[in-house]
């Protein structure tokens, strides 16, 4: 028999964390696009979006950058805020520049994956260096975005489409 402080063994739940732990190894982490901003031309101003449009090979309809493989840029909501909580003022994402903020998925170390939005894909083709430009949007910026992968990551896009806030992201591989 067991005292009343002795803490019951409950084999089930062992079998379906065990079972859980499986299902997460092989099925993608879902996140989600919190924001979308496109930019007017090189160097101009941020403008945010409920919506783009994805064009095959070119990017997003509207954004400066447009083919090769620096179509669109993406960045990590949690790594951002990670970084920027070490600044004596945290600057409003859109310093950052990027095209899409995105947040619950690890963009860490994915050259070569593809990045999901809703139903289009995105080949990711490589990582994002902060720019002197980020020392002028926060004094520590471009330092804290430095590390690996902390700038977000650049990609291509894939299909045709439109995406929105609120769509769902998975890297995959």
């Amino acid at each position: 028999m067991r005292g009343a402080d002795t803490p019951a063994y409950n084999c089930d739940a062992r079998i379906n964390s065990e079972a859980e732990e499986r299902v997460s190894m092989t099925q993608p982490t879902v996140g989600r696009v919190e924001r979308i901003w496109l930019k007017r031309m090189k160097g101009g101003p941020m403008d945010p979006q409920d919506r783009a449009t994805l064009v095959a090979g070119r990017g997003l309809q509207g954004n400066a950058n447009q083919g090769g493989k620096r179509q669109i840029t993406i960045l990590s909501q949690e790594t951002w805020q990670r970084i920027t909580a070490a600044l004596p003022e945290a600057p409003d994402p859109a310093a950052r520049r990027a095209n899409l903020l995105v947040s619950g998925v690890d963009l860490a170390n994915s050259r070569g994956r593809v990045l999901r939005i809703g139903r289009h894909r995105l080949r990711i083709n490589g990582e994002t260096r902060p720019c002197e430009q980020m020392e002028d949007a926060a004094p520590g910026l471009q330092a804290g975005l430095s590390e690996p992968w902390g700038g977000g990551l650049f990609a291509e896009a894939l299909d045709d489409g439109e995406i929105a806030v609120g769509d769902t992201v998975t890297v995959e591989d």
